[in-house]
C-alpha cells in the first residue's frame, strides 16, 4: 500500500510547499504495516514552528511532528491509496 504512482491535487500543489509535500509522503513511508488506505495530516502553526499531527483509524495510529517554518499553514490534508494510486488532497477537495 503507497507504493504506487503519487498524484496530488491542485489545491495541495498551491497551497502545500514542496518540502512539505515531501516530509507528509515520508511519514506514510515510516510508518509501520499495515497501513489504513487513508491517512490524515492536521497541519497548524505553533510559534514559529509547522505542527503536523499524522493519524489514521484502522489500526489506530498517531504521531505528531514539530518542524521549524517561516511560514506554518493551518490546512487538513489527506492521503488515499486506492489500489492502483496514491493521492494527497486537501480535505476540501475531497
Amino acid at each position: 500500500m503507497f507504493d504506487n504512482n503519487r498524484y496530488l491535487t491542485c489545491g495541495v500543489d498551491s497551497t502545500i510547499p514542496l518540502e512539505l509535500q515531501l516530509f507528509l509522503w515520508e511519514c506514510v513511508e515510516k510508518m509501520p504495516v499495515p497501513k489504513d488506505y487513508l491517512q490524515v495530516f492536521e497541519l497548524s502553526a505553533s510559534g514559529t514552528m509547522q505542527s503536523i499531527i499524522h493519524s489514521a483509524e484502522e489500526p489506530a495510529y498517531s504521531k505528531q511532528y514539530l518542524i521549524p517554518s517561516n511560514a506554518p499553514i493551518t490546512e487538513k490534508v489527506y492521503i488515499i491509496d486506492d489500489g492502483d494510486h496514491s493521492t494527497m488532497l486537501l480535505s476540501s477537495e475531497y
